[in-house]
């Protein structure tokens, strides 16, 4: 991990609230692997000292690391305005990343929501190692959902809306029955009620493995804080280190406890 003075390179609004960022910083660039994070410094001197976590939402190779996210507090109200030629002071690659096993070669992805950022990165390596990648994508409306023309190439996609804008009508996790079967390995990043209802399904998808990444509020990103304790089958985690990625199954789900609101990991 490191501490990278990094250069805006773009930043645009892809749907209301949402913004895609991209910033040089070839030091994180090079070392970040999807599912990890970066601690990003928002706001200047004293203000606002505590950095909020994004995930990476892809890289390029000449340098740059992208974020997306949604306004959703002061610091990424903040994040929202800077332009390029801005500098960010960016903190990372941090946590414990997704990871392909050998053997899978059919993918299920399962994004809610703004939970699409980590997806993006991790379909374009699968595609790129030779991987069947099929991308559910769920949110409330159809402006909300990422745009087709920025997913990588060589993958299925599969949309679901709450009022039927766009899609199936309905939750995505009301799809998956369909298309569990055929996935050697699955991947998923949204909302807690989203990895409840996964975990409540058949003994399907709980035989199959399924990796999501874990939404909780982060302070320092450095496991210093324990404020992301979470209770897993092996014991105490913590999100930051340990995750952000768990394996599903692993987590005691009657345990686990929502974010409290305006706080959601990933997202601030």
């Amino acid at each position: 991990m490191k501490q990278v003075n990094a250069t805006v390179v773009s930043n645009h609004e892809l749907w209301p609230g949402a913004y895609l960022l991209w910033a040089q910083a070839p030091e994180i660039a090079a070392l970040a692997r999807p599912g990890q994070y970066a601690m990003v410094r928002c706001g200047e001197g004293h203000d606002m000292p505590l950095r909020r976590p994004l995930s990476v939402h892809r890289t390029s190779l000449d340098g740059n690391v992208a974020f997306l996210f949604a306004v959703v507090g002061r610091g990424t109200e903040w994040l929202a305005q800077r332009k390029k030629g801005d500098p960010l002071d960016l903190f990372g690659p941090l946590g414990n990343g997704f990871d392909i096993y050998p053997s899978s070669r059919k993918l299920l992805l399962i994004a809610g929501g703004i939970g699409i950022a980590p997806l993006v990165a991790l379909a374009e390596q699968a595609v790129a190692t030779g991987c069947s990648v099929t991308l559910m994508i769920g949110d409330r409306t159809a402006t909300r959902i990422y745009p087709d023309r920025l997913l990588p190439s060589g993958i299925k996609t599969v949309v679901a809306t709450e009022d039927g804008s766009l899609g199936m009508k309905g939750m995505v996790t009301d799809l998956l029955p369909k298309f569990i079967p055929e996935a050697d390995q699955v991947f998923a990043c949204g909302p807690l009620r989203m990895y409840q209802r996964m975990a409540q399904m058949s003994s399907e998808l709980r035989d199959k493995p399924t990796q999501v990444l874990l939404e909780v509020v982060l302070g320092c990103g450095v496991g210093a804080c324990l404020g992301c304790t979470i209770e897993t089958r092996h014991g105490q985690s913590l999100v930051c280190k340990d995750g952000p990625v768990f394996e599903l199954s692993d987590i005691v789900w009657d345990k686990a406890v929502a974010p409290p609101a305006g706080r959601r990991y990933l997202r601030k």
